[in-house]
């Protein structure tokens, strides 16, 4: 009897938010891998913002998802069939085998990884969500002792991390995050100095209080109304490290009034894409392992079960009702 392949295809692209109708559970035969590469049975399947963008046919860093095509998104399980030397079957394996149960890859796209953590882990703290988060504080903010780092999206995938290593360099970690739960989690679990509740009535003179001195460093995932504000309290030669800006991601417009704040502070603003910085992965997965290892970097994820809970899944993400990193376990 023929093994299927579950998958997940883009049907068709949003028009705004983006909707069930935008994706097709398919079933197909199993691939079998060709000499040089690996059959990858996924455990778990990686669920982030940047995949939004993708649905949309519009230029950007990367390519479009194709339409018809298996959403793309990063993977980990296990080798079932090699005929690629140096691996074998059990081995574990971390890559981009998209919305699917298996995948067929080749030297280059993936890399073995062991079970020392969580698997899981390889998709978020210990993976690309960590390594941006890595990159965006060390190498854009670079905090000193004592400053002031402001966190948005505190609570999801990339902001924990940001927030643990800030307070690692000695610097004041400030998270923003949507609910009392989230930001309790943040301060008392994650150990950020104060969270502010965006959803709260308040927020701003909250974020004055959390910030006396003002804002040295931001790293920003969310933009909007909070960028905004947040401009209008940063110290002159701040710098704010650009990793997403999920609010606008659907279309709405980001209502900037603080421009000025730029010029007027001298403000260094760099957007990157971690994907295009490979140089430093071997460190920042290496420290991310360690400090995941021994208990020094915490974190936390939302677990939907099942490839077909993925598209509910994503939409909530979206939406921010996450708490942590999203994945979907598929065995």
């Amino acid at each position: 009897m023929t093994q299927m392949n579950q998958q997940i295809v883009l049907a068709q692209r949003p028009q705004g938010a983006v909707t069930a109708a935008c994706f097709r559970l398919e079933e197909k035969a199993t691939p079998s891998p060709r000499d040089g590469q690996v059959l990858v049975k996924h455990h778990f399947m990686s669920l982030d913002p940047y995949m939004r963008g993708r649905m949309d046919d519009t230029k950007s860093y990367a390519a479009s998802q194709v339409l018809d095509a298996v959403m793309g998104g990063g993977t980990v399980g296990e080798i079932v069939e090699s005929k690629l030397d140096g691996y074998a079957a059990g081995d574990l394996v971390v890559g981009m085998g998209g919305w699917q149960q298996y995948s067929v890859a080749k030297a280059g796209e993936f890399r073995k990884v062991t079970n020392q953590i969580a698997l899981s882990a390889y998709l978020g703290t210990v993976g690309m969500p960590g390594v941006t988060a890595w990159y965006g504080l060390n190498k854009i903010c670079a905090p000193k002792a004592g400053e002031t780092v402001v966190v948005t999206a505190a609570s999801g995938a990339v902001g924990t991390v940001v927030g643990q290593l800030a307070k690692a360099a000695g610097a004041r970690a400030v998270g923003i995050a949507g609910g009392p739960a989230k930001c309790a989690y943040v301060v008392n679990e994650l150990g950020f100095d104060a969270c502010i509740d965006y959803k709260a009535e308040g927020w701003k003179d909250a974020l004055k209080a959390a910030a006396p001195n003002g804002i040295d460093c931001v790293f920003e995932n969310v933009g909007g109304e909070i960028f905004d504000f947040i401009l209008s309290r940063m110290n002159a030669f701040g710098r704010i490290a650009v990793c997403g800006l999920i609010s606008g991601y659907n279309g709405e417009p980001y209502g900037m009034t603080n421009i000025r704040s730029l010029l007027v502070n001298r403000l260094k603003v760099e957007g990157f894409i971690v994907s295009e910085h490979m140089e430093i992965w071997p460190q920042a997965l290496g420290e991310l392992g360690m400090g995941v290892a021994t208990g020094k970097i915490k974190y936390r994820e939302s677990v939907a079960q099942g490839l077909a809970s993925a598209p509910a899944a994503f939409m909530g993400l979206l939406k921010g009702e996450n708490f942590g990193k999203q994945v979907v376990k598929l065995i």
